[in-house]
């Protein structure tokens, strides 16, 4: 409370100091200028080119204004004087991000199908289960096929017993070459009969395609099925994940595979770090952008498909370069950006310099300073927006 006052006592004697002496100049010129009259006379001066005259008016008006100077230079006038934060600037590494939005994917992802329409006999998974590929997730009956493959089975064993026979009986030159072609052909044939039915009863086992999760099952046991949109049940691989976005024109050429990228998510709140995995090679005419796919890990499988992210790629670096918080650079009536930096600096106090700076490129709410400021210059970062060149800080 003492300290409002003294500085509500201190704000009125400033402003009465600068009334009385704007009082006391105005005085002197309306002395000198003499009101009306002497303002003919001056005009007189003029109309009659009277140089001489006019020189000491001159003279005499300068020593006046001499004189106000010297006594304000004698006056104890204190300054505004502010409360501010301030640091000391150093060379850094400084990178500009792009900053745009992708979707979380997975290539494996996908309705499972059956090859095969019929009465679902066996069904071994249920959702959530974890599957390795190949393995056995149900069965369809099969419609007496596998009687058939039996019977194929036992066709083809006989063939096959009888092209042995008569292949020894035509080594030994013995029967004839007829009679031996026949029966290799017939053993071709039931072989090809029986891998022909092999492949038909392999369809009415349902199996996974690739190691994963199993995320919904859309049947029961005992269901006919046939293939249809919705598929049997949805198996999906969490651990190969990506994110896809698109990425206007103008990157052509920023970027590369391989270049890192950090993947924020805001449901999770968590930043995972990715890599280009693949650059388009077309531009959306619709747009003007092209297609990339970030390689992201998911080790402890937070990340799902459809998943919102934010996308932050380094797309220009300097490794020597000053930054300042961005909200410091301000801008004046020519357009020229500046900066405040402190001057007959003790520590505790300092006074205040309007320092103009040539900004380069923003991100994360620092400002790269290309020019106009030094490795460890101190600059003020609080209270920017309360301060003038020349007026006292206190911090």
């Amino acid at each position: 409370m003492k300290s409002n006052i003294h500085q509500y006592q201190y704000k009125i004697t400033t402003n009465m100091t600068k009334k009385i002496l704007l009082v006391s100049l105005l005085s002197v010129l309306f002395i000198f200028c003499g009101g009306k009259e002497d303002n003919q006379s001056i005009e007189g001066l003029i109309n009659t080119k009277n140089v001489e005259g006019l020189q000491k008016k001159k003279t005499a008006l300068q020593a006046d204004i001499a004189k106000i100077e010297e006594a304000l230079s004698t006056l104890d006038v204190k300054t505004e004087e502010a409360l501010v934060a301030i640091a000391t600037v150093k060379d850094t590494v400084f990178s500009h991000y792009l900053e745009i939005q992708g979707s979380i994917d997975t290539k494996e992802n996908i309705l499972v199908q059956p090859e095969f329409s019929g009465t679902l006999t066996s069904l071994t998974v249920k959702a959530g289960d974890k599957v390795g590929k190949g393995q056995i997730l149900g069965r369809i009956d099969d419609g007496g096929m596998s009687q058939q493959l039996a019977s194929l089975e036992n066709q083809y064993e006989l063939a096959k017993t009888t092209f042995e026979r008569q292949k020894n009986l035509w080594d030994k030159k013995i029967g004839s070459e007829i009679q031996f072609l026949q029966a290799q052909t017939q053993m071709i044939s039931a072989q090809k009969g029986v891998a022909q039915m092999k492949s038909q009863l392999s369809k009415t086992i349902i199996r996974a395609p690739f190691s994963g999760i199993i995320d919904e099952v859309f049947v029961e046991k005992g269901q006919v099925v046939s293939p249809s949109p919705q598929g049997l049940m949805r198996i999906v691989n969490l651990s190969n994940m990506y994110v896809s976005t698109t990425i206007p024109e103008s990157y052509i050429g920023k970027l590369k595979v391989g270049d890192q990228v950090d993947v924020y998510l805001t449901s999770l709140n968590k930043t995972y770090k990715g890599k280009v995995r693949q650059i388009g090679s077309f531009i959306n005419p619709n747009n003007r952008s092209f297609g990339i796919e970030v390689a992201v890990a998911n080790p402890d499988n937070l990340l799902r498909p459809n998943q919102v992210a934010k996308l932050k790629i380094i797309d220009y670096t300097n490794k020597e370069v000053i930054v300042v918080p961005t909200n410091v650079v301000q801008e004046d009536g020519n357009g020229k950006n500046y900066i405040y930096t402190v001057e007959k600096n003790n520590g505790k106090t300092g006074i205040a310099k309007k320092t103009v700076v040539t900004v380069g490129k923003s991100s994360d709410n620092v400002t790269e300073i290309l020019s106009g400021l030094s490795s460890n210059d101190v600059i003020v970062t609080e209270g920017v927006n309360n301060i003038s060149e020349g007026m006292k800080l206190n911090f």
